[in-house]
């Protein structure tokens, strides 16, 4: 039986208390006997796996494989996974390259398939995608209870790599928009409208880092490599997001109350 993360609260109420408990609710989501029975399989294998479509062909592998950059729904789009780890990285053309979601840049860089000596074949590997993994797996399990939870602990384990990369900010932005789940919690954070994702790309950049600067004092991604300043990001995330599902609640409930009142006083006039 999978263990159920344990979540009595939502909101940044929850997420404090989740992050208090975050070692041993992880550590015994470890336990559980489907993740130590995916664990063990892949540590078994993956050593053996030198070309693409032989990880594409072990489903056991690939769920592992896929999961651990949080791709596992596309643990059924065999032709198209194959390709992506084919192609490579290397060249321009490659068709993780081309696609605006940098995941699968990662997943196909991870491995190495274009490469003479695949990263399957270095001794830390396993280490590296089996840990990637279970922490996927685990959010994913807060998921099924709280979404807003899910997306504050991708924020919190994606934003402060981003923020230490060497690239300029622009290109951290880009990297940030590209991302979905992370969009949407910059989105909420800085109260920006769900419509700003209709605008060109230029104008979207151009919109957060001056709203980032008004918020946070800071325009740019760098500033997240302080952990501080990522918890910033998710408390306002988390508070407003929460403020919008109460003021929908309440919408939604006066507008019943409205429609019972109207009932009755039709059945009174008749």
């Amino acid at each position: 039986m999978s263990y159920t993360p344990v979540l009595p609260l939502s909101g940044y109420a929850g997420w404090t208390l989740l992050n208090r408990t975050m070692k041993v609710q992880t550590a015994a989501f470890n336990k559980s006997p489907e993740i130590l029975r995916d664990e063990d399989y892949f540590r078994a294998k993956i050593k053996s796996v030198k070309m693409a479509d032989q990880l594409v062909s072990d489903r056991r592998l690939l769920k592992v494989a896929l999961g651990a950059f949080g791709l596992a729904s596309d643990i059924d789009n065999k032709a198209f996974i194959k390709k992506i780890l084919s192609d490579g990285t290397l060249t321009s053309s490659a068709l993780a390259n081309r696609l605006a979601d940098k995941r699968y840049q990662q997943f196909s860089a991870a491995f190495g398939f274009d490469l003479s000596i695949p990263a399957t074949q270095v001794s830390t590997f396993a280490d590296t995608i089996v840990t990637a993994y279970k922490s996927r797996e685990f959010e994913s399990a807060v998921g099924d209870q709280d979404a807003d939870l899910r997306l504050a602990l991708n924020a919190q384990r994606e934003l402060p790599t981003i923020a230490a990369k060497s690239s300029t900010e622009t290109t951290k932005w880009l990297t940030i928009l590209g991302r979905s789940p992370l969009t949407t919690v910059f989105q909420k954070a800085l109260g920006l409208p769900s419509s700003i994702g209709s605008l060109n790309l230029d104008q979207q950049l151009g919109i957060y880092q001056t709203k980032a600067e008004a918020v946070f004092g800071n325009g740019g991604i760098s500033q997240f490599k302080d952990s501080t300043k990522v918890d910033a990001v998710i408390k306002k995330f988390l508070i407003r997001s929460q403020a919008d599902q109460l003021i929908s609640q309440t919408s939604s409930g006066s507008l019943a109350l409205t429609m019972l009142q109207q009932t009755r006083s039709n059945m009174k006039s008749h």
